[in-house]
């Protein structure tokens, strides 16, 4: 299995630990240090030898802070984890603070003693972050301390040692354009800039400007490595070695000096010794990086990193391999929907074995396609009843609940294939409910499917962006007085990263959405202590044609994920007849595009059929 379901979490050496980096205070000359769960390159996911956060606190979630001052500490989290750090952490080493409200930076602002020097790792921070926070300090006359050995590293007696997950070609059937257009255009990228080099620390970044991927962190087909893009010369990579066979190498050396990351540091030297403008990413790369450029005599170009926009936009061959990906991954969704009604319904499945089940179905239709499963796309969650509206919930051994019926079941999974990867989210009704709890089920559902539609149909001038957009998907909730509390949707890689940027539905999604961006659709509902609704597709940005009359060039979505959506929640008389359209005829898609697939039985197919039936059927 790709997911493990133990809590791995430990907060019981928190005091100990807390109270060993402290005693390192004195020698370093710093009075706090900050500890990000974060590793050179930034990424959403680390692996084993970076987890210094979960080490230290025995938090581990994807996203988090903590900061260690002579007399208190606290743990910075975001509304995804705020009941899990409760029940990974001691609290009373670590106070639990909510990110949104108390960032770190007026954290510090409010407790830093006058004077402070707070240390940080350089590799572990931004740029922007390290601005944001140091500014807080000056206002209590404190001041940020780079620290240059890790003092957790120091601590840490059984810290594993770094991914060498082997690398491989990600061929350019799949890729659709081979390493030198990529860089080419990369090249234009950073000469507009007016610069003379960029600095690439994302590894998906790295690993689409060369066509390959790896598995060095979860879930996300990366290996981790940097590189320099120059305007005028070959582009190095910096990759382990070990990593790489003979095959890749040679093919890799075509186009690229390829070095041990151990030298990285001197070719950041080697940049600043020149003179060069480089181009750096002060949200998206280690300070470090811009430090050891800068220290040395060469320029920062502060700017978004040159390979993000044309990696958001997908090419013809990643388009067609991402939705030859749904095919499969719909075959299995329809499988394990079917499964789930009929064993469900009796209260003895629980959240870990519908996951378990679900990865299970996935890796055997795969393999019967000759597609096999890569990994999971990330932690399934797999939630019902209160847990369920715990938004990122991830069930444990400890967590994990009977699916009962009459709760509300919410699944939200994906799959790393090597043609796609995928994301879907489906929330189902077990077994049946009272008439009571059934329609206000309904309500809610039948307005986070409003939602979703919404944005499934939505007609957009070009330049329009992600931000200009989400409040389509809240709408109907709104009518209500209702409302989410993340974003609409993230863009999504093509078998790289299920969270990708720029773009993004979102109050912060500002970047304007291009044809050949795949992004999620997916709005919700959350009732606190009682159940959780979100419906999720992926959909792919699309010229969308002329409006007669029209005056501007448009954009739309196409719909890329095939599964039914639980016709037993959904009120008609709350949607219109665009949208009961709408609805009908994606479920037509389904049942045409699955119905035939060679892995369903005879009873798969009639529940699909029946799944797929028109809203007034």
């Amino acid at each position: 299995m790709f997911q493990s379901f133990e809590d791995k979490a430990d907060g019981s050496h928190g005091k100990a630990r807390a109270s060993a980096l402290r005693a390192m205070f004195d020698p370093l000359g710093i009075d706090g240090f900050i500890v990000p769960r974060s590793d050179e390159h930034q990424g959403e996911y680390v692996p084993p030898s970076a987890e210094r956060l979960a080490w230290l606190t025995g938090f581990t979630g994807s996203a988090g802070t903590a900061v260690v001052l002579a007399e208190k500490a606290a743990i910075f989290v975001d509304g995804r984890y705020t009941v899990q750090v409760r029940d990974q952490v001691d609290v009373s080493v670590f106070e639990p603070v909510f990110v949104i409200e108390t960032p770190v930076s007026a954290w510090l602002r409010a407790n830093a003693p006058d004077g402070a020097r707070i240390g940080y790792d350089p590799w572990l921070m931004t740029r922007a972050q390290v601005r944001q926070i140091a500014r807080a300090l000056e206002a209590v006359g404190g001041e940020m301390v780079r620290i240059d050995a890790n003092p957790i590293d120091a601590l840490w007696q059984d810290r594993p040692g770094p991914p060498l997950a082997a690398a491989a070609e990600h061929p350019n059937d799949l890729a659709g354009r081979p390493v030198a257009e990529k860089l080419a255009e990369i090249r234009d990228a950073i000469r507009e800039a007016r610069a003379d080099a960029a600095i690439l620390t994302d590894p998906a970044s790295v690993a689409w400007a060369f066509n390959i991927r790896g598995g060095d962190v979860p879930h996300t087909p990366l290996p981790l490595s940097f590189a320099i893009l120059h305007a005028d010369h070959r582009p190095a990579l910096f990759i382990d070695g070990r990593k790489l066979s003979n095959a890749l190498r040679d093919r890799l050396e075509d186009v690229a000096d390829v070095l041990e990351p151990g030298v990285f540091r001197d070719a950041l030297e080697a940049l600043g010794r020149a003179r060069r403008r480089v181009l750096y990413d002060p949200n998206g790369s280690s300070e470090a990086v811009a430090f050891f450029v800068e220290e040395t005599g060469g320029a920062i170009v502060e700017g978004a990193d040159p390979v993000a926009l044309p990696k958001a936009r997908k090419s013809a061959a990643e388009i067609a391999g991402t939705r030859r990906a749904h095919l499969r991954d719909g075959a299995a969704m329809v499988r394990f929907l079917a499964w789930l009604e009929r064993a469900a319904s009796d209260g003895t499945v629980t959240e870990i074995a519908a996951a378990e089940r679900l990865e299970t179905i996935r890796t055997e239709m795969a393999e019967a396609d000759g597609v096999p499963l890569a990994d999971i796309a990330f932690d399934t969650i797999s939630s019902t009843g209160p847990n369920g509206a715990i938004n990122h919930y991830r069930v444990t051994r400890r967590t994990d609940r009977a699916l009962a019926p009459g709760d509300l079941y919410l699944v939200d999974s994906g799959a790393q294939y090597r043609d796609g990867t995928t994301d879907v989210t489906r929330t189902i009704l077990v077994g049946s409910a009272t008439p009571e709890r059934l329609g206000l089920y309904r309500d809610r559902f039948t307005r986070v499917l409003k939602g979703m539609i919404a944005i499934a149909t939505a007609r957009f001038p070009k330049g329009t962006s992600g931000a200009q957009l989400d409040a389509l998907a809240r709408h109907a909730l709104w009518q209500a007085g209702l409302d989410f509390d993340h974003g609409t949707g993230h863009g999504v890689g093509a078998y790289l990263s299920v969270h990708e940027g720029p773009q993004r539905l979102a109050k912060t999604g500002h970047t304007p959405l291009e044809p050949g961006m795949i992004l999620s659709d997916e709005p919700g509902y959350y009732l606190p202590g009682d159940f959780g609704i979100r419906i999720e597709n992926l959909i792919v940005v699309r010229e969308a044609g002329a409006v007669p009359g029209g005056e501007r060039p448009m954009l739309g979505f196409d719909t890329i994920t095939l599964a039914p959506i639980d016709r037993r929640l959904i009120a008609p008389r709350l949607m219109n007849a665009a949208e009961i359209a709408w609805l009908d005829t994606y479920h037509m898609r389904v049942w045409g595009a699955l119905s035939g697939w060679p892995g369903l039985t005879g009873d798969e197919r009639a529940w699909l059929g029946a799944a797929c039936r028109p809203i007034a059927g």
